[in-house]
């Protein structure tokens, strides 16, 4: 069997500069979620006092995760919105204390806001995780390039309160790519020179087209850029089986799967050890 590096259905070996810290996604890394909102759709992802921050982060470097994403406002449809003073005292407040117990830790910060990414990098982040996708802050393409540091351009329409309302696309891949194309090329304006592209599964798209995505997303390796999933325990899983987020971690494991095989280079997930799994098996398989 071909090796990932050969295979059409992987992408090509990609390296991350995390300010000269080489990160190699050929083989997929994961990405572990704290949440440290009171509100986030899944409550194993929320972590609020310092022990459990600790503790959750702890667990998921133990466990073998590669990154951290930190957020502070939940994006969930429906989401309350949060201010941005508020967002920043949050998601400092966890950074710098991860950042101060592991300071290996490579974190990331979850967020749409400018001034909020610029905060987190000088707690301690050292990616930024934009959902939005640059829409909602137009100084967050010049912040990243001035900041030089990795960034994850999020496919997303409107907002987290009215993305449920924008989900009508002429053809839903060829917007993707068409998104990505632009943003890209807007942000190597910015010297930004490290993009992680990410479709965005649940944000303006109803269950359907998210399969639509999930069965093409390998035409998204055509844009040349590493590809960041988050499907862990998302509503496309649970809306499907019939049953909660709660449940839907065997659900989570088989798309992640297929995920893999189709181009994933870092998975984002509540779950690391049974991503990491995940990771080495489709390896085993692909490297024989």
């Amino acid at each position: 069997m071909k090796s990932a590096s050969e295979s059409k259905l992987f992408s090509t070996n990609k390296t991350l500069n995390f300010q000269g810290r080489l990160v190699d996604l050929s083989t997929p890394a994961v990405m572990g979620i704290l949440n440290i909102t009171p509100d986030s759709f899944y409550g194993g992802s929320r972590v609020r006092d310092e022990k459990s921050i600790l503790g959750k982060a702890e667990e998921m470097l133990r466990q073998g995760a590669t990154f951290l994403d930190v957020g502070g406002y939940s994006t969930r449809p429906g989401a309350d919105e949060i201010s941005m003073d508020e967002e920043i005292h949050r998601v400092t407040h966890a950074l710098t204390i991860i950042h101060k117990a592991f300071p290996e830790a490579l974190l990331s910060v979850d967020t749409f806001r400018s001034a909020v990414a610029r905060a987190a990098v000088q707690a301690g982040a050292s990616m930024i995780n934009d959902v939005s996708g640059g829409t909602l802050d137009d100084a967050m393409f010049k912040t990243v390039g001035d900041l030089q540091v990795p960034y994850v351009l999020m496919h997303m329409r409107g907002t987290p309160q009215t993305m449920a309302s924008q989900t009508n696309y002429t053809n839903l891949m060829k917007d993707l790519v068409d998104f990505f194309h632009q943003n890209i090329h807007q942000l190597e304006q910015h010297a930004v020179k490290d993009v992680i592209i990410d479709p965005g599964f649940g944000f303006a798209k109803t269950v359907t087209q998210n399969f639509e995505l999930l069965n093409g997303m390998e035409y998204l390796n055509m844009l040349g850029k590493p590809m960041m999933i988050g499907l862990s325990r998302k509503s496309m899983i649970w809306r499907t089986l019939g049953i909660t987020a709660d449940d839907a971690m065997n659900g989570t494991t088989a798309l992640n799967t297929i995920a893999v095989m189709k181009g994933a280079g870092i998975l984002r997930v509540h779950d690391v050890a049974e991503a990491v799994q995940v990771v080495k098996l489709t390896q085993a398989l692909v490297n024989r």
